[in-house]
């Protein structure tokens, strides 16, 4: 049995040949990644495929962007991500549609043993998989075997050890589902501030914040 072929069974694996490879020409591709000019969006969105496994449309990460494989990630369409991506993909990472990232996330598949004998002799690897319409907040970490159930949000500052249901907010270290998103959150984005429900209204608020 390969390396490789331990790892996607769920053994403890070491690096090989094959996966310093893999990892040498992604971070290629990486590298060119981030030093693209910013008005190159075009170029940008062409390289996020050579990359990724599978990337949906309208996509866009804001760079520097870390990955280490690439080829075993797959990201949904109209998804965004903010500055300082780190993918440790050694493993399958599943980003559904429309998840919005925020700054200096780390979504990690690959640990270690606790047992300081047994640390040296490898490391493991498990999938992660963020739903649709997921928001991780700034400096959210997952780690590895999660799952984030569609709609959710994950506040700034989590790590994420358990998986998390869908349609509710969550937070802290370790991660804990604090409550559902209800009716309430349709009517209010931000603490007491209310939604507009049209376009006039939104154009009839802002005038009289200017005027007060």
């Amino acid at each position: 049995m390969t390396e490789q072929e331990r790892m996607k069974q769920g053994y403890v694996w070491q690096d090989d040949d094959e996966n310093m490879s893999l990892q040498a020409h992604t971070k290629a591709l990486v590298r060119e990644f981030n030093s693209m000019p910013p008005e190159d969006m075009e170029g940008r969105e062409a390289l996020l495929h050579d990359i990724f496994g599978k990337v949906g449309k309208n996509v866009w990460i804001t760079p520097p962007l870390t990955a280490a494989v690439g080829k075993y990630v797959s990201i949904g369409d109209g998804t965004y991500s903010n500055m300082n991506l780190t993918l440790i993909d050694d493993w399958k990472i599943t980003i559904g549609k429309n998840v919005l990232i925020g700054p200096n996330v780390t979504l990690c598949t690959t640990g270690h043993p606790i047992d300081p004998e047994h640390r040296g002799d490898g490391m493991y690897s498990f999938p992660i998989t963020i739903g649709d319409n997921v928001w991780l907040g700034a400096n959210v970490v997952v780690l590895p075997d999660v799952t984030i159930g569609e709609n959710s949000v994950i506040g700034a500052g989590s790590i994420v050890t358990k998986d998390i249901p869908a349609n509710c907010i969550a937070f802290g270290s370790p991660c804990k589902v604090y409550r559902e998103i209800n009716e309430h959150d349709k009517e209010y984005y931000f603490k007491n501030h209310r939604l507009m429900s049209s376009h006039n209204e939104i154009k009839y608020a802002s005038r009289f914040i200017r005027l007060v």
